[in-house]
């Protein structure tokens, strides 16, 4: 069997609108190397601006935008401006205060 070499990458509310309005495609299967690759530098790379970024979702989790994507991942940018309780019930509160990089 292959082995993954790629990460499904999307973006939420205004991240994804922004890509709409580009008619750039709203999920993307990027290649990733065995190492990884910060999503900062992922984001950087979709033309996606960190100012706007408060997290990541990465396999169902939620990580401050330094988190590093490896092959296989699911992640998604989450923009600034949830909703208060949703902040905390989705995990976007806790992300940036611990490092939660550590598989």
């Amino acid at each position: 069997m292959a082995e993954e070499r790629t990460a499904t990458i999307r973006a939420f509310g205004c991240l994804h609108d922004l890509l709409c309005e580009r008619e750039e495609p709203t999920t993307v299967h990027l290649d990733v190397p065995e190492e990884g690759l910060p999503a900062s530098e992922i984001a950087r790379q979709l033309g996606l601006p960190l100012d706007l970024i408060e997290g990541v979702f990465c396999n169902g989790t939620v990580y401050p935008v330094e988190h590093v994507v490896l092959p296989g991942d699911r992640a998604a940018f989450v923009p600034y401006g949830t909703p208060g309780p949703h902040r905390f019930s989705l995990g976007l509160y806790a992300a940036g205060k611990v490092d939660t990089n550590a598989r």
